[in-house]
């Protein structure tokens, strides 16, 4: 496994053992706690559903209000795959609000859809030392492993990303074909 990889291995492996997150998500800090909770208390079905939703509207928004309409910006760039507009609003939004995992997080997707992993792989790590619950950005971590050909990499990531958020049914599925040995339940 090269270096970069490592290390953010080694940075999701640590994830459970670290206090939740001070500084990001400012209008849901409070929120955020109680929703991890009940993600794992919940059965799978739609109240999960809700309350992963919840969790991303959380990570999406923004105190400030122009902050928040540049990240929808973004996000809209990216879907219609203007990754140049959509590189330069991400990269005004980490100048404007480094402490917003989100920010970060969108970043490393653009570079993963760019084929820019190593940048990603930065971004993901910033990501998850801003909030290592974040498990789209750990789910981001195990695409890029498998990219790289790293299986058991991406097996671990993948199974980090189950023991935040139980209810991936795709990432479960990725997961029984990489590491079939593995408990289909890991919470």
């Amino acid at each position: 496994m090269s270096l970069p990889l490592a290390e953010t291995l080694k940075i999701i492996l640590a994830s459970p053992r670290r206090p939740p997150p001070r500084g990001t998500a400012p209008g849901g800090r409070g929120r955020l706690g109680e929703l991890f909770r009940n993600l794992q208390a919940d059965p799978p079905g739609p109240a999960a559903h809700a309350i992963e939703d919840d969790i991303w509207a959380i990570w999406i928004a923004h105190d400030d209000p122009h902050l928040e309409n540049r990240m929808q910006q973004a996000i809209g760039a990216i879907a219609q795959r203007r990754f140049s507009d959509a590189e330069t609003q991400l990269n005004d939004l980490v100048a404007a609000a480094p402490d917003w995992a989100e920010a970060w997080n969108k970043r490393a997707t653009l570079y993963y859809l760019t084929h820019r992993d190593a940048e990603s792989v930065a971004d993901i790590r910033h990501t998850l030392e801003l909030e290592p619950r974040h498990f789209g950005a750990i789910c981001g971590f195990g695409q890029i492993c498998l990219r790289h050909g790293e299986m058991a990499a991406a097996a671990e990531a993948f199974a980090a990303a189950l023991a935040i958020n139980p209810h991936l049914d795709s990432v479960r599925a990725v997961l029984a074909q990489l590491a079939p040995g593995r408990p289909r339940r890991l919470n």
